[in-house]
């Protein structure tokens, strides 16, 4: 008897675990433009994210890395967000050399990640 309240009432602590972490989780979509350029570039300036003040000059950043192309102007390089999204997922697709790691074929960063990202590389 006791077996069963113990196990009945760890279901429902998992139940309500999962409804609260569900009902926190704020997917992109639901995000305004600025709020996900803004996590966008709170990745990209990320040293375990997408790091990628390391390689390229970008948004003022400190002690940028000069080993890739200052990213500006990226919606004349970039009109269609997609394809800054596929370069940044995987580079080599374009250029079989690319010294940029591939984010989204390596699973550096998630999905939602790189969503994030292109966002806020695609308003530089």
């Amino acid at each position: 008897m006791m077996r069963k309240k113990l196990a009945s009432l760890g279901m429902t602590s998992l139940l309500l675990a999962g409804l609260v972490a569900t009902s926190q989780t704020v997917s992109a979509k639901e995000m305004s433009i600025q709020e996900r350029i803004a996590a966008g570039k709170k990745i990209a300036w990320n040293r375990r994210g997408g790091n990628c003040l390391a390689c390229h000059v970008m948004d003022n950043g400190e002690l940028p890395g000069n080993t890739a192309p200052a990213l500006m102007m990226m919606k004349q390089r970039y009109p269609d967000w997609h394809d800054l999204r596929a370069q940044i997922w995987d580079p080599r697709v374009r250029n079989p050399n690319a010294f940029m790691p591939p984010f989204g074929a390596h699973r550096i960063l998630s999905e939602r990640e790189i969503d994030l990202v292109t966002d806020y590389i695609h308003s530089l």
